[in-house]
């Protein structure tokens, strides 16, 4: 899936991720999340998972972008 492909929730200009290289959620047509974030080592996920480590206020500014 290319990014373009997904709606961006977090980091239009408020001044803390105006750039591709920093915390951000997307949503995905079928209505998925994909998140974006430093690398957690919080536990070893899975074969084919990942954890990453977001800040609150991005997840805040999700729900926000998206109405709840």
């Amino acid at each position: 899936m290319a990014r373009e492909e997904l709606t961006r929730l977090t980091g239009n200009g408020n001044g803390n991720c105006n750039k591709n290289d920093c915390p951000n959620v997307y949503r995905t047509v079928s209505g998925s999340f994909v998140v974006q974030g430093d690398v957690s080592g919080a536990f070893s996920a899975p074969d084919g998972e990942g954890l990453v480590e977001i800040p609150e206020e991005t997840l805040r500014e999700a729900f926000r972008a998206l109405g709840w």
